[in-house]
């Protein structure tokens, strides 16, 4: 399940940018390569030289947002109320991020076809994580034994499905009662 973290240069940097820009301000179905091109003062050309259209580009710029999320996180917890206090955190500040915000509020769909239809990049460097946490907090026994790989997933799924339905049910449940009850549950998961 290891991940080799990908790096971008100063070009491919700023079409990046640029895509996170067009994701602010007009959603995913405003980036194109021609707007890219003229956001980021490149040929379109240059553009394809490092991906095969839009939707590439849109997929390795929510990895890079997913990539910054996890960059504040340790890698290895030391029980499991800290685990899941980091999962709660990345979910915050995943749900804030305006790349991720922006498509959350406006564009459902678009969220669900990059990150829910397929296991892409991102996944794969939140699950890589989540295993190596949970690899960590087992060897101190506050997590049930299990391969670590395939709790990460069902952890991934229930911590994708609170945030996507999150909107769904704010009616139902308020703010405090959500992350009190999603914490119940990847506890519930996680406990021996």
């Amino acid at each position: 399940m290891e991940e080799r973290q990908p790096s971008w240069d100063p070009t491919q940097t700023r079409v990046l940018d640029a895509t996170d820009a067009l994701i602010v301000r007009r959603g995913v179905h405003g980036v194109t390569i021609a707007e890219l091109a003229r956001r980021a003062e490149i040929s379109r050309p240059t553009i394809y030289r490092s991906w095969s259209d839009a939707d590439d580009v849109v997929r390795s710029a929510l990895l890079r947002r997913v990539l910054g999320i996890l960059a504040g996180f340790p890698a290895h917890a030391t029980n499991r109320s800290e685990l899941v206090d980091d999962v709660l955190r990345f979910i915050a500040l995943f749900r804030t991020d305006a790349v991720y915000a922006r498509l959350l509020a406006d564009e459902p769909e678009a969220f669900t076809r990059y990150t829910l239809q397929r296991v892409g990049s991102s996944q794969r460097m939140i699950l890589h994580w989540l295993a190596q946490a949970i690899r960590s907090a087992q060897e101190g026994r506050t997590v049930r034994g299990g391969e670590p790989e395939e709790i990460a997933v069902m952890l991934l799924l229930i911590a994708q499905s609170a945030v996507l339905s999150h909107a769904t049910v704010a009616d139902l449940l308020p703010e405090a009662a959500w992350e009190r009850e999603l914490r119940a549950a990847l506890d519930g998961l996680l406990r021996p």
